[in-house]
Order: structure tokens, then sequence, then C-alpha cells
């Protein structure tokens, strides 16, 4: 097939979770990619999913999610299997904010955490560490070897801590986040180094952090769209889908001090403006915290 085919995909296909005929014991598994031009316009065959962040230690997560979603929050199976039955998450994010309090103490419960909540859902798992990298270490190690075969989706890899996310992924058989700060050759250059550790480019989702809404977003949108047009045109080492994750929507003025009985709704506003654009961007995944957020994008992607 030659470069300028019409068939070419632009965007390279990356599997998501492995059912249990394909080694894992997930019911459902989900390609992403496989787009040939720009979203939305009627060339781009791509899946898009919408996953549900939770967490291990809710001291650190959003107090309009926590007062939200009640004693969930407690409870790492239980709240992510209500993401899926409940709230319709496509994807659980499960993010190891114990790590990031109590580091190197938090690594008796990684495997744990990771098993049950496998066993708890029947979707494709994201994780996301501690962004320490002596600690991630071990992280992945832990919770890669707990969820061998399952095809999870790790990360975050960065530039200057991306070989413990890389060993684990070649190690059990996972993928890996390429998170890049909203730079078009920094994103193409940290997924030529994790190439060249033997991570094969169809186990690669590139991140190019996602600000919220009127706090950065702007910029991140037009490096997620240079991005895919230089795929489009060719570009071999910016073809992998993109995950969006504008996570830190939740915190920003306008929600934080929003009137109480506003304050879902606020937070719900944010967070679904700043994620829909990402898809508009480029992005085949987009990771929300509040549950409400989910069922929105849902609705408007189904439409």
């Amino acid at each position: 097939m030659s470069e300028n085919s019409p068939d070419k995909l632009a965007i390279r296909e990356v599997r998501l979770g492995a059912t249990r005929a394909e080694g894992g014991t997930r019911e459902v598994s989900y390609v992403i990619g496989g787009d040939r031009g720009l979203p939305f316009c009627g060339n781009d065959a791509g899946r898009r999913l919408v996953a549900l962040e939770i967490c291990d230690d809710p001291a650190i997560w959003p107090p309009v999610v926590r007062n939200y979603v009640g004693d969930l929050v407690n409870n790492p199976e239980d709240w992510a299997q209500a993401a899926e039955r409940r709230y319709g998450a496509d994807l659980v994010r499960l993010n190891f904010t114990s790590t990031k309090k109590r580091g190197f103490n938090a690594f008796a419960d990684i495997a744990s955490t990771t098993e049950r909540v496998l066993e708890a859902t029947t979707r494709p798992l994201i994780i996301e560490g501690s962004n320490d990298p002596q600690v991630d270490s071990e992280v992945f190690r832990r919770c890669g070897e707990a969820g061998e075969g399952e095809r999870l989706l790790l990360g975050t890899a960065e530039a200057d801590r991306y070989r413990s996310v890389a060993a684990a992924a070649l190690a059990y058989g996972h993928l890996v986040i390429a998170q890049s700060p909203i730079d078009v050759n920094l994103a193409k250059q940290l997924n030529i180094l994790l190439r060249e550790t033997g991570v094969p480019e169809d186990r690669i989702v590139i991140d190019p952090y996602t600000g919220a809404l009127g706090y950065g977003f702007e910029y991140s949108y037009s490096v997620m769209e240079r991005i895919r047009l230089a795929a489009i045109a060719g570009d071999d080492d910016l073809a992998m889908p993109m995950i969006s994750a504008p996570t830190d929507t939740l915190s920003i003025r306008e929600v934080r001090e929003a009137a109480p009985e506003e304050q879902d709704a606020m937070a719900v506003a944010w967070e679904f403006y700043t994620a829909y654009s990402a898809f508009v961007a480029g992005a085949s995944v987009v990771c929300v915290r509040h549950p409400l957020t989910v069922e929105r994008l849902k609705k408007v992607l189904e439409a």
C-alpha cells in the first residue's frame, strides 16, 4: 500500500484491554486510532471513549467529586464497578494517589488494589502512578505484574522518566501513555525514545497534556491539532492515537468558589466543554472525574 493510498491509516490502531480470547479477563477490548483524517470530518473511523478516573486515596481528590460519590471514595473496587455499571464509563482510570503521600510505604497495597479493581470491572483499565521516577519503578512493576495479560494502559511516561513505565510494559505486555508538555517536537521525541527502548509503536498512546478550558487549553488544542495534521501528512513518529486528561478542570476557581447548590453543575460544565473540545482536537480517549460528565459526553457522542 503506497504512502498516498486513500486506504492508508493516518493514525495507527492500538488495542486497549484483552478479552479471555486475547489472554486477559476483560469482557471487551477496544481498538482506538485507525483514523484517516481530521476528527468529525467523515473519514475518521476511530472509536472515541470516555474514562472515569478514580483513586486509592481520596485525600487529594477534588471535593466536588468526593461529595458526589460519597462512600465510594473509600473503596476503589466499588468505585470502579460504579464507574462502569452506574455511570456508564467505557474505561476506568485508577490513580495511585496513595503513592504521592506515602511514597514507598504504599507499595504493599499496589498489587492487591490492582487485582481487586480488575475483578470488580469488565472494562480495560488505565493506571496512573505517582509521577516520581524512583517510586514509579516499583509501582509499575507491581501493578504490571498483577495485571499481566490485561493490556493495561500505564502512565505516564515523560522524557525524563519513561524507563520504568516502558520496562513494566515490556515485561508484562502492557501499553504506555507518552506525555509531553504541550509541544509537538517533544511528543515526537518521546515516542522515538520509547520505541528505542523496545516499546512497539502499536502500544503507545500520546498525551500532549491538557489544561482546563480558559486555563491553557487553547494552546493544548492547537498542539493536538498539529499532531494530528503531522500524522495525516505522513509523520510516522506522531501517528499514534491521543488521550486527554483535563482533570485539573475541577480545581479551577470557578468550580471551587461556586455555591454549594451549583457546584456539581459548574464542575460538569467546565469538564464537559474541555473534554469534548479535546475530542474535536483529535483525542481518542478523554478522562474525566465527575460521574455526570461521563453521561453528558456519552450522549453527545452517540448523537
